[in-house]
């Protein structure tokens, strides 16, 4: 039986990858890893901070809620643990406005460092004064209830991604992708190698080569046809 949309669930214990080995995904960022990794685990580019400049990487907590009721972020605050990072999805699409500085504040206390939210934020002020990241969906300041069960810690589907309890969440300022956690090892090392090739690259463009040769585009692209003139007069002659 499928986990996913069940409701009325709280998992307590939940597997976590290496601590210095998620840290260290944080120094590649998302589209080193997301690439790394065979493209996979982005989430939907709706996903945006309420910040800029900050990264963060951690261990996912997930929590399922209805549309319109934040009354499993409370229940989820107790399972967090410090370096955590809060996934939330809705059973269906919404974009109130769960979340604020209060629940922020809960967070904070527990060491949890930010939040992945597939639905709206509020007090976007107040939680970049504190300094507690989120992505979002939206920002809405669209309250809700606290009435209906979801669950924390089974696999959900956030923003167009299966995301289970222990993943790990890289964020910044260019979104959001997930690492498999028993996938972790393997992708950090993928990881390094890719932003080792990346730094020579970068080395010879500043030193003026040309991505045309660093790549070896020319061939390919005289096999699709593309030609060269040196005038617009040649081009007409």
């Amino acid at each position: 039986m499928s986990l996913i949309g069940r409701t009325g669930v709280v998992v307590r214990n939940i597997p976590r990858g290496d601590a210095e080995l998620i840290a260290e995904l944080k120094q590649y960022g998302v589209a080193t890893v997301h690439e790394a990794q065979g493209r996979k685990g982005l989430l939907a580019s709706s996903i945006r901070p309420i910040q800029q400049d900050f990264a963060l990487s951690g261990s996912a907590v997930t929590v399922l809620v209805a549309p319109g009721d934040n009354w499993m972020f409370h229940v989820a605050v107790e399972q967090c643990q410090p370096g955590d990072i809060l996934v939330v999805a809705p059973s269906s699409p919404c974009t109130d406005g769960f979340f604020g500085d209060l629940l922020a504040t809960s967070l904070k206390a527990r060491g949890v460092q930010g939040l992945i939210l597939d639905a709206g934020v509020r007090d976007t002020h107040a939680l970049r004064e504190m300094g507690f990241a989120v992505w979002s969906r939206a920002v809405h300041a669209q309250g809700t209830i606290k009435e209906t069960l979801g669950s924390v810690n089974i696999p959900i589907i956030c923003a167009g991604q299966l995301v289970y309890p222990g993943d790990v969440v890289l964020a910044d300022d260019d979104g959001v992708v997930i690492v498999r956690r028993e996938e972790l090892l393997g992708v950090v090392d993928a990881s390094r190698k890719r932003a080792d090739l990346e730094e020579q690259k970068r080395l010879r463009l500043a030193s003026g080569e040309l991505g045309l040769d660093i790549y070896s585009m020319r061939e390919r692209l005289a096999e699709k046809g593309l030609k060269y003139y040196d005038s617009l007069g040649e081009l007409e002659g």
